[in-house]
């Protein structure tokens, strides 16, 4: 065999390794557990969890979902936070399987939903989707699905305040090769000023504007919509965004700046592009307030 020979064969049996890694990936998910501090829980008695889910686009995990179901229910949460697209927003195409899961979770801890660009577009353009969009909320709503469609909700750690809210990002933002825009001037008119005295939980579906949402005053931002970047690279995270661009600064991480932090999931399903690689999706469990160690993982 010749140098063009080998090199064909080893780029042959590279495509082969990767697409089989990618459909072992596309039908498992893990549980990231992140510890998310802040000086308005000290002093709680105990941790407080929140589980957070994005992006399930229908998927169904072994037979109606019931792995991942044990896995939030093992993680004893005080809450479930959505963030959004757990169907597929297109034309005619069924949301019963988001619907089965969904309407499950008010079993496990109280859930509180806000909206990703699937939902949002059913539910502005009736023209297309006709009354889709509010039979899928009210089928949840009636099994005790919280929707913050740029509302928001307050209750407490113990004596801390803490404020969830949903924010329904303008259509626009989601649109391919868009611009990144300021969305301050629309979260203080859905908000208001973000209360320094209250821990804010903001729901905001794409993480492409997460400095608007510190600008904001978000304590805690959490976001989805990028599937994790469909391939991530060493050192690098995700490759691309639905909005065509390649290595966004957020696609599936925590991070922290100034106080402020941001959980981006890498999402349950796919959508339009199939394809998962060194790209895990997840259940991510957030713990409050009290210490937290990696050896309790």
């Amino acid at each position: 065999m010749d140098i063009i020979e080998i090199a064909a064969a080893a780029l042959l049996v590279g495509i082969v390794l990767f697409f089989m890694e990618s459909t072992r990936e596309l039908n498992r998910f893990r549980v990231t557990d992140y510890a998310v501090c802040s000086e308005k829980f000290a002093g709680l008695r105990r941790e407080y969890r929140a589980v957070f889910l994005s992006d399930l686009h229908n998927k169904i995990y072994s037979k109606d979902n019931v792995p991942l179901l044990a896995a939030i229910r093992q993680s004893k949460p005080d809450l479930i936070l959505i963030g959004g697209d757990m169907l597929i927003g297109t034309p005619d195409y069924p949301a019963d399987a988001a619907v089965a899961f969904v309407s499950r979770l008010p079993e496990i801890a109280p859930v509180y939903y806000a909206n990703g660009n699937h939902e949002q577009r059913m539910k502005e353009r009736t023209k297309v989707y006709g009354d889709a969009y509010e039979k899928y909320k009210s089928a949840l709503v009636g099994a005790g699905v919280v929707f913050l469609e740029n509302q928001s909700v307050n209750i407490a750690f113990e004596s801390r305040p803490v404020r969830i809210n949903g924010f329904e990002i303008p259509l626009k933002c989601y649109a391919r090769f868009s611009k990144e825009e300021n969305v301050t001037a629309e979260l203080e008119y859905a908000f208001g000023k973000a209360d320094e005295n209250v821990y804010e939980i903001l729901l905001a579906h794409n993480p492409a504007l997460a400095e608007s949402y510190q600008e904001w005053g978000a304590d805690l931002t959490l976001s989805g919509h990028l599937h994790g970047g469909i391939v991530r690279l060493p050192f690098i995270g995700g490759l691309i965004t639905p909005q065509a661009k390649l290595f966004p600064k957020y696609s599936g991480e925590y991070s922290q700046k100034n106080g402020k932090a941001v959980i981006v999931s890498k999402g349950l399903g796919t959508h339009t592009v199939n394809i998962r690689f060194r790209n895990p999706a997840e259940v991510i469990v957030i713990h409050f307030g009290a210490p937290f160690y990696k050896e309790n993982l």
